[in-house]
């Protein structure tokens, strides 16, 4: 297959996943469900922090998570033990989660009860860039273990999400962090991003993301009626 034909079957995949992604877009906010999607390197703190929220939402809100892995269920069975409703999405070979993998796994699911839908994306930063699922936000995590400059390094990711949440933030002065330096990486990469600083472990930020998470829930059940 020569450079052509495999641009030209790049480019239907990608037309078909964002037609798919409409689409659930559409019936997510017609039926007043938030779905916000996580995307980070491996260990940037997605499962942790997805865990946290889902307890803490769960007793005021109908909430659920579909988490997408290369291999095993090891994610779901953790998110789990919060009492929401969790499906885990086995991905195989592909680097990535489609809208076809969310559509179909949420196809016996009463979702249209729920109030928050988050997704896990597979730990990767470079192929989720590319593809819509459907959600009403983008959420890219970065740990105070990778250093300042993720945003530079991977701009693709970042142009492509809605809010930046730098985790481990407990960790920031023992691996000498620079906060300033990783808030102007986000700037230069995508001007005015929201950027919010968590742990998940001591809760330092987590009423910030909690208002945050709440905040876009209520304005988009309002936007509907």
């Amino acid at each position: 297959m020569n450079t052509t034909r495999l641009i030209e079957v790049r480019r239907n995949i990608l037309k078909h996943n964002d037609l798919l992604a409409r689409e659930l877009r559409s019936h997510f906010e017609q039926a007043g469900v938030t779905v916000f999607s996580l995307v980070s390197s491996p260990g940037a703190g997605k499962t942790r922090l997805l865990e946290e929220t889902l307890a803490r939402l769960r007793p005021s809100y109908a909430v659920a998570a579909l988490v997408g892995d290369l291999a095993t269920d090891n994610d779901g069975r953790r998110l789990a033990r919060s009492g929401a409703l969790v499906r885990q999405i086995v991905t195989g070979s592909v680097c990535h989660l489609e809208a076809a993998m969310i559509r179909d796994a949420l196809a016996d699911w009463d979702w249209r009860s729920l109030d928050f839908l988050f997704i896990e994306n597979v730990g990767n930063l470079v192929c989720p860039a590319t593809f819509d699922l459907g959600e009403a936000q983008r959420v890219v995590l970065f740990s105070v273990t990778e250093g300042e400059d993720k945003p530079l390094k991977y701009p693709s990711i970042f142009h492509t999400s809605d809010v930046a949440v730098v985790t481990k933030i407990d960790l920031a002065e023992a691996v000498e962090f620079d906060r300033l330096a990783a808030r102007d990486s986000v700037e230069r990469v995508r001007p005015g991003m929201t950027v919010l600083e968590i742990s998940a472990k001591t809760g330092q930020g987590m009423d910030e993301w909690f208002r945050y998470l709440e905040a876009e829930h209520e304005r988009r059940t309002k936007r509907k009626t």
